[in-house]
């Protein structure tokens, strides 16, 4: 910006930036959006970090938690089982972490 300490249109301001005010205020409304955006981009990235790290860690401890006895059969089934029901929560929290990635307004 240029120009000399324009008190354009009488309000008695004195913007050392010169111009209008009302430009003013409209370039800093518009740096506010733009770093709102960005603060909310951010936001989601985290989010669908966090949840994709959450999917991996409830699921890696539900499965230490299992102890499958007898055999090696026995025992495939017991986890397999398991995973029936592991399965699906951790798609879920995959999910809402992909849309959290994936969402662009």
């Amino acid at each position: 910006m240029e120009g000399g300490g324009g008190s354009g249109g009488g309000g008695g301001f004195g913007f050392p930036f010169g111009g209008d005010p009302e430009d003013l205020m409209r370039g800093l409304r518009e740096f506010a959006e733009q770093q709102a955006e960005s603060v909310q981009e951010a936001q989601r990235e985290q989010f669908a970090t966090l949840t994709l790290n959450t999917a991996v860690e409830l699921t890696s401890a539900a499965l230490q938690q299992i102890q499958p006895t007898g055999g090696v059969d026995e025992q495939a089934v017991a986890l397999r089982d398991a995973m029936r029901v592991l399965f699906p929560e951790a798609v879920a929290l995959v999910s809402a972490a992909r849309q959290g990635f994936m969402r662009e307004s």
